[in-house]
C-alpha cells in the first residue's frame, strides 16, 4: 500500500510526457500515482525501484517526491514558518511545496522565520498538515539520570503550571514555575538539569545548576547589577520577590545566597535599605 507522508520505496510501472508513475507492486499500474518528469531519473526504467516521499500535490493529488522532507508520519521536528496568512501558518519543510499549520493546531502565536516543534499528521480530508500539539507524540522512554544536562524545544507554556519542554525534541519534560525566572517563548532552545525523573518517566528540569555551584554565577549578576545601579543597588534580601525577579531573573532565595556569599566575601555591604559596593 501507498502510504502518505511516509518515505517509501516504489517501482516504476509506467512513462508518460509529464513523468513516470509508481506504485508498491511491480508491473500493476492501477491506484498508480505519478513522480514528475524532473525528478524521474535519466536512466530509469520500468521495474527500477525508487526511495520516494508521498504527498499531495496543489490540486489535492497524491504525487511522489525523490527530495525527502524534513518530518514524516510519526515523527516530530522543528520547522521555520515562511509565512503567515488568515487561514493559518506555511512552514519550510524542505519540498517545493509548503506545509500548512492551521490555526487551530497553533499553541501559540507563531511568526515568520521562527522556528517551532510541530508533527506531521494526516486532517479529516486526507492532507497533510503540521500540529503544534505534541504531546501524544512524547515518550519517556530515556536513559536520562537526575543531574544529567540536557537541550530541548518550549513547545507550550502554562502560566500555572511551568514550561513544557520536549526533551531532544522527542521526551517529556517541564519546567516547574519555581525553578524559572527568565521569559521563554514557545519554539526556544533550552538547555536544562533534570532535577527529578518522575515514577512514570518524564523529567522534571531546570535552568539552573546545583545551589552550590550555581552561587558563583549568581554572585556575580548581583555584583554587575549593583555596579550598574552605580554602585548603590535600592533594595536588599527583604524585597518581594517579585522585584528580584523583574531586576535579576533570580528566585528570592538564590539572591540571598549570593549576597550572602558576596558580604562574607566583603564584597558588599547592606545599609539604609540598599546593597553597597565597598
Amino acid at each position: 500500500m501507498i502510504k502518505l507522508g511516509e518515505n517509501q520505496e516504489l517501482y516504476i510501472v509506467k512513462f508518460a510526457d509529464f513523468g513516470a508513475y509508481l506504485n508498491d507492486q511491480k508491473g500493476v499500474t492501477e491506484q498508480s500515482i505519478l513522480l514528475p518528469k524532473k525528478q524521474v531519473p535519466e536512466d530509469a526504467a520500468i521495474g527500477d525501484c525508487l526511495s520516494v516521499f508521498v504527498y499531495k500535490d496543489s490540486k489535492d493529488r497524491p504525487i511522489a517526491t525523490t527530495s525527502h522532507p524534513l518530518i514524516t508520519i510519526g515523527h516530530l521536528a522543528v520547522l521555520t514558518v515562511k509565512e503567515v496568512t488568515d487561514i493559518g501558518a506555511f512552514l519550510d519543510w524542505g519540498l517545493e511545496k509548503d506545509l500548512f499549520l492551521p490555526f487551530k493546531e497553533q499553541t501559540s502565536k507563531v511568526r515568520p522565520d521562527h522556528s517551532y516543534l510541530v508533527r506531521l499528521y494526516i486532517d479529516k480530508s486526507k492532507r497533510l498538515c503540521a500540529s503544534m500539539k505534541i504531546y501524544q507524540a512524547l515518550s519517556s522512554e530515556h536513559d536520562y539520570e537526575k543531574d544529567d544536562w540536557v537541550s530541548g524545544t518550549v513547545y507550550s507554556i502554562n502560566p500555572e503550571i511551568g514550561t513544557f519542554v520536549a526533551v531532544d525534541d522527542q521526551y517529556f519534560g517541564l519546567i516547574p514555575l519555581n525553578e524559572l525566572h527568565t521569559k521563554l517563548s514557545v519554539g526556544d532552545t533550552v538547555n536544562v538539569r533534570v532535577i527529578r525523573v518522575r515514577e512514570d518517566g518524564k523529567l522534571d528540569l531546570s535552568p539552573r545548576n546545583k545551589a552550590y555551584l550555581q552561587m558563583d554565577t549568581d554572585s556575580q549578576l548581583v555584583m554587575e547589577t549593583i555596579k550598574s545601579y552605580d554602585g548603590i543597588l535600592p533594595f536588599t534580601d527583604k524585597a518581594s520577590p517579585d522585584v528580584i525577579d523583574r531586576e535579576l531573573g533570580l528566585s528570592k532565595n538564590a539572591f540571598k545566597r549570593a549576597v550572602g556569599r558576596l558580604l562574607k566575601q566583603d564584597k558588599i555591604e547592606i545599609k539604609n535599605g540598599t546593597i553597597r559596593t565597598k
